[in-house]
């Protein structure tokens, strides 16, 4: 999920659990209705301005947002790696370190990347 998404949802959730409309959420924020809408619906990203106007609009912080947000994220990482058959244990390694690894295993004569954890990728000298 992008940010913009995570940020369109809970400023949807926040307006619908306040029972509050489009129009409304637009006027109280001096933007126009379809801009909302496509924020909502994660088309567009909003300014730092426009978002503290929304939530204040909405009568909530822009770090309530951003909380409900970060929670939001989170569960999503969660759910697509157990998806993906991924454990709490995995270990989470840095694309360019993976990189290097994958890219020195493929030389000939190469020995054994290093693994992580001692520093990164070591190729022999031969």
């Amino acid at each position: 999920m992008l940010l913009r998404e995570a940020i369109g949802s809970g400023l949807r959730r926040a307006r619908n659990a306040r029972r509050r409309t489009l129009r409304d959420i637009s006027r109280g924020a001096r933007v126009s209705l379809g801009y909302l809408s496509e924020v909502e619906r994660g088309r567009k990203e909003p300014s730092s301005e426009l978002l503290a106007a929304i939530c204040e609009a909405l009568g909530i912080t822009v770090a309530d947002l951003l909380t409900s947000v970060v929670r939001e994220m989170n569960t999503d990482l969660h759910t697509a790696g157990v998806e993906h058959g991924r454990t709490d244990d995995d270990v989470l390694v840095p694309i360019g370190q993976r990189h290097a690894e994958l890219r020195l295993a493929g030389r000939p004569g190469a020995g054994p990347a290093v693994p992580a954890s001692s520093g990164g990728p070591v190729a022999s000298a031969a």
